[in-house]
């Protein structure tokens, strides 16, 4: 089966919200002893993605 790969829009306000939330729950995870490997996948994937500019296009209805 293969990965399938999701794109989201996010504004600058969204993107920092996103990082902020997964940054703490990456310090509770450590004060709490546990593992954070997953976690930190997603927080560098976030930081490091890509931007793109790209028009919306309403349409009728």
């Amino acid at each position: 089966m293969r990965n399938r790969k999701y794109y989201i829009a996010l504004d600058e306000n969204e993107w920092r919200i996103i990082i902020n939330s997964l940054n703490e729950l990456r310090n509770k995870l450590l004060a709490d002893g546990r593992y954070t490997d997953a976690v930190d996948d997603v927080l560098l994937k976030v930081i490091d993605a890509p931007i793109r500019k790209f028009k919306i296009r309403k349409t009728g209805g």
